[in-house]
């Protein structure tokens, strides 16, 4: 592909289009270009709920993964790569999981997750590194993530995870019918031109958010991380995590503030444990055991007595 068939691919992409409702965006006061942009960011939500029956598709492979001692990786570059590795590093203290279980790999090396590392998303040998470099495999699963599809560093490196015998899924802005990847699943949240003419950051950026949450909540939701809505596996690794520890024992047992401080420290600090010794009033021993067998669901704890 010479220069000029890659300019015209690029013209095409949904992402790169100008807005209609938006050209006279200079022209605006501040007043007016914030109720564009939010009018512009209400279609969103809409977009993305358009594809929850592949999103769910994702969170199928992903728990497979989980379940089978397997990763989840997310790879971009820009603002996407951002997202996946900021994503992968609210897992640990929402849900106690391993640091190694989700993991972002961005473009660029960590560096360019606080400055722009001009070309890095060109790079596909790196791209193909990265997959090496973390010894992705089949209990793995790899989630591109690129507004435009096309990013190279992104696709060679699901290339690769693929020849590893990785599961694979794409996060992209661009229409299905033009998504011609070879993924085991594609999610497509059309979310239309930009505010700004080709500013992903924006719409697209969001959408990408919205599904990495979804995707990631829901997965880990089906490894018994929740009891009721309630977080039950975060780690108290800061004040304020030690107290919404304490206020969900106190939530979910009714025991004062006090008793619920006691009971996870007596708990080895596990707010599961902690809440099925008080419901069930049994030894430590015997929650644990009673989570083992229920593989890690509170409420299956509990109903198992």
């Amino acid at each position: 592909m010479d220069d000029r068939d890659r300019f015209e691919e690029f013209a095409r992409l949904a992402t790169e289009q100008r807005n209609p409702r938006t050209m006279d965006l200079d022209t605006l006061g501040v007043a007016e270009t914030l109720a564009r942009i939010s009018a512009e960011d209400r279609t969103v939500p809409d977009a993305v709920a358009r594809e929850l029956p592949w999103i769910e598709k994702a969170v199928g492979l992903v728990v497979e993964s989980f379940r089978e001692g397997g990763r989840l990786v997310y790879v971009g570059a820009g603002t996407s790569g951002r997202l996946g590795v900021l994503d992968a590093s609210e897992c640990p203290p929402t849900f106690g999981s391993d640091p190694e279980q989700v993991l972002g790999v961005i473009a660029g090396g960590p560096g360019a997750l606080v400055r722009a590392v001009e070309g890095a998303e060109d790079r596909e040998d790196e791209g193909v590194a990265s997959i090496h470099e973390l010894q992705v495999g089949p209990k793995d699963t790899v989630i591109g993530i690129a507004a435009s599809r096309r990013t190279p560093f992104v696709v060679a490196a699901l290339r690769a995870a693929r020849a590893r015998g990785a599961r694979t899924a794409y996060v992209t802005c661009t229409p299905r019918e033009e998504f011609t990847l070879d993924v085991d699943v594609a999610i497509c949240p059309v979310v239309g031109p930009e505010v700004l003419m080709g500013s992903t950051r924006m719409k697209a950026g969001t959408a990408q958010k919205l599904v990495l949450n979804m995707i990631t909540t829901a997965s880990f939701l089906r490894m018994g991380k929740a009891y009721e809505n309630m977080m039950v596996d975060l780690r108290a690794t800061s004040r304020k995590l030690v107290e919404r520890s304490r206020r969900t024992v106190m939530t979910v047992t009714g025991v004062d503030y006090d008793a619920a401080a006691n009971a996870i420290e007596a708990a080895g600090k596990s707010v599961k444990t902690a809440i099925v010794m008080l419901k069930l009033g049994c030894t430590r021993a015997e929650a644990e055991a009673r989570l083992a067998a229920s593989g890690g669901f509170v409420r299956a704890a509990l109903e198992g007595s």
